[in-house]
């Protein structure tokens, strides 16, 4: 990590002294490097990163350094993958296996990595009209949410939250009605917004609930079950495909975010005291 980066984000840094409640975040550190090193060396790097990680200032700080005009786009991760297929990145962090597998059949990613987990919860409103806290498992939970005919908000956005949403509805073979289904195309943090005002219930991954919790009308209904197993893959951008990409640099940030440091950076990234991520055990 750059001494620079360390003297503003750190422990003790610029940013703790003046700002008042700042908590040093490791996941940010960590990113604020890759960011640095990416456009020191002139490469795209694509990050997922869950809600608390602090991604403005880990972007935004070591673009103003560089001097350098940035261009930075959030996505699920659906859109991350086009973005490996057109050659656009040089590795994709995700979390969507079944769109995963299928990059990397297609050609278009090799070298895929377990790197972490958490999980996927349904949330829904304190009074909870389709008595979903009380269901036998998550199949009868999405049922009670459709015969309730109870509101369900969705991210609709082919991210890995919105695919494995609807591999759930598969699995529970049913779908809620168009009158009760609310298609968002937004990110997770204005899903759970929507759905607390609305009373309705939701899909959403722990780490994001955790952040805005606070703030929201919901609790978790369902957890726990294998259906709601989140892991997340990293994978390098095929050079045989897209000659353009740096694979010597994605190959060094899979070695990175697998080995012990990167490993450390997502054990001690907390959220409220939280873990929120856990690395795949090797």
């Amino acid at each position: 990590m750059p001494d620079s980066l360390r003297e503003v984000l750190g422990p003790g840094g610029a940013l703790s002294r003046v700002l008042p409640g700042y908590e040093p975040r490791p996941a940010q550190l960590a990113m604020a490097a890759r960011v640095e090193d990416a456009l020191s060396h002139g490469r795209a790097l694509v990050v997922e990163a869950g809600t608390g990680t602090g991604k403005t200032l880990a972007y935004l700080l070591p673009a103003a350094r560089s001097g350098l005009k940035v261009v930075v786009s959030s996505a699920g991760s659906g859109a991350a993958m086009r973005m490996g297929e057109s050659g656009k990145a040089d590795v994709v962090l995700v979390h969507s296996r079944a769109d995963e597998d299928a990059f990397v059949r297609a050609g278009f990613g090799i070298d895929r990595r377990d790197v972490m987990y958490n999980d996927f919860i349904i949330l829904g409103p304190p009074r909870d009209p389709a008595q979903v806290k009380t269901a036998r498992g998550l199949k009868d939970a999405l049922l009670r949410i459709v015969e309730s005919g109870a509101t369900f908000v969705s991210r609709g956005d082919d991210s890995g939250t919105h695919e494995k949403e609807k591999a759930c509805w598969r699995e529970a073979g049913r779908e809620p009605s168009s009158r009760q289904y609310i298609s968002t195309g937004q990110g997770m943090g204005e899903v759970l917004v929507t759905a607390s005002n609305l009373r309705g219930y939701t899909l959403s991954d722990r780490a994001t609930y955790s952040a805005y919790r606070t703030r929201l009308e919901l609790d978790p209904l369902v957890e726990g079950d294998p259906m709601l197993f989140n892991p997340y893959g990293v994978i390098a951008v095929n050079p045989a495909r897209q000659p353009q990409v740096n694979y010597k640099g994605a190959k060094q940030f899979i070695d990175w975010i697998t080995g012990p440091e990167g490993r450390r950076a997502i054990t001690d990234f907390r959220v409220n005291g939280q873990q929120l991520f856990y690395p795949t055990p090797q």
